[in-house]
C-alpha cells in the first residue's frame, strides 16, 4: 500500500516539476525496475505501449533515461540524486526565465509610486504563509518576535532560518503556548530566548463558538507583522491555513499587535506586571 502511495506521489510530483503524465509514469516504472524494454515498462506503468516510445525519448532528451541500442532496445533511469539534480536546475532555470520576463513587462500606466505605509493583506494557504514568514526574517535587521501557536508551524526549516538571522546580530525571542513546545524549540535553538506565552487566548478563543486556532504571530523590526490561524480541516485532512500581513510602524495593526506580544511577554518575565 505504501509503495503505491509512493508511486501516485512521484507521479504527481514529476508532473508538477514539468513532465507530462505519460512521462512521469514511464520514468517511475524505470526507478522501480531499474531498467526494462518498452513492453515492461508499458506493463509497469499502463502508459500504452506506442506512447512509451515517446515518452522515453522526451526523457532522453531531458537526461533522465538512458537507452541501450540492442533489439529490443533497453531503457534505464539515471540514479535519483541525478534525476533530482537536472530537474532541480531545470526547474531553477525556469524561475530565472520567468523572473526576467515579469521584470521586462511593460506597466499599463504610470500607477501611483509612492511607497504605501500602511497596509495589510491577506494571505490564504500555508505555502503563501511560509514564504512570507521567510522573507520577513531574512529582511529583518534588529529584531524578531515570534509565538508560535502549534507545533506543526515549527519545522526544521524554520529554525534555520531563526537561526541565520540571529547569527547576523538580529534579537530573536520566540513564544510558545506551552512547556512542551517550549523545551522542543529551545532544544533547536538553544541559544535563543523562548518563553511559554501568558496570553491564554492564543491557543483557546474565550468565545463558546470560535473554534479557531492561532498558528503564528510574528513581528518583525517592529513594523512589520505576519498573524496567521487554522480555519478548517481540508478534504486531504490538513487544516487550511489563513492570515494577514501588515507593514507599517503606525499600522494600527501592528500597534495592537505589538502592545499584545508585549503584554504576553512581559506577563512571563514579570508576573506581578500582569497583576498590575
Amino acid at each position: 500500500m505504501e509503495d503505491v502511495s509512493n508511486q501516485d506521489q512521484a507521479i504527481e510530483l514529476l508532473q508538477q516539476l514539468g513532465l507530462k503524465e505519460y512521462e512521469a509514469k514511464s520514468f517511475v516504472a524505470l526507478a522501480r525496475r531499474q531498467r526494462g524494454t518498452a513492453k515492461d515498462i508499458s506493463e509497469t506503468s499502463d502508459v500504452p505501449r506506442t506512447r512509451v516510445y515517446d515518452a522515453i525519448r522526451i526523457l532522453e532528451s531531458k537526461g533522465l533515461v538512458e537507452t541501450q541500442h540492442s533489439n529490443p532496445q533497453i531503457f534505464r533511469a539515471v540514479s535519483i540524486d541525478e534525476a533530482v539534480n537536472t530537474l532541480q536546475s531545470e526547474y531553477v532555470d525556469r524561475a530565472e526565465s520567468l523572473r526576467s520576463a515579469l521584470s521586462g513587462l511593460d506597466p499599463t500606466d504610470e500607477g501611483d509610486s509612492t511607497e504605501a505605509t500602511h497596509e495589510v493583506w491577506s494571505i490564504s494557504g500555508d505555502q503563501g504563509i511560509t514564504s512570507r514568514t521567510r522573507q520577513l526574517i531574512e529582511g529583518a535587521t534588529e529584531e524578531l518576535i515570534l509565538v508560535v501557536g502549534h507545533n506543526s508551524i515549527f519545522t526544521d526549516r524554520l529554525a534555520e532560518q531563526l537561526q541565520s538571522a540571529q547569527e547576523h546580530d538580529v534579537n530573536v525571542i520566540i513564544g510558545t503556548i506551552d512547556e512542551d513546545l517550549q523545551a522542543t524549540i529551545q532544544d533547536a535553538l538553544p541559544s535563543v530566548e523562548v518563553f511559554v506565552s501568558g496570553l491564554d487566548w492564543l491557543s483557546r478563543s474565550p468565545l463558546p463558538d470560535d473554534d479557531t486556532e492561532i498558528s503564528r504571530l510574528l513581528l518583525a523590526d517592529r513594523e512589520a507583522i505576519l498573524v496567521s490561524s487554522f480555519t478548517e480541516t481540508r478534504a486531504d485532512g490538513r487544516e487550511h491555513e489563513q492570515g494577514v500581513f501588515g507593514r507599517g510602524f503606525d499600522n494600527g495593526l501592528v500597534a495592537i499587535t505589538r502592545r499584545l506580544m508585549a503584554t504576553g511577554l512581559l506577563s512571563v518575565n514579570d508576573p506581578e506586571a500582569e497583576e498590575a
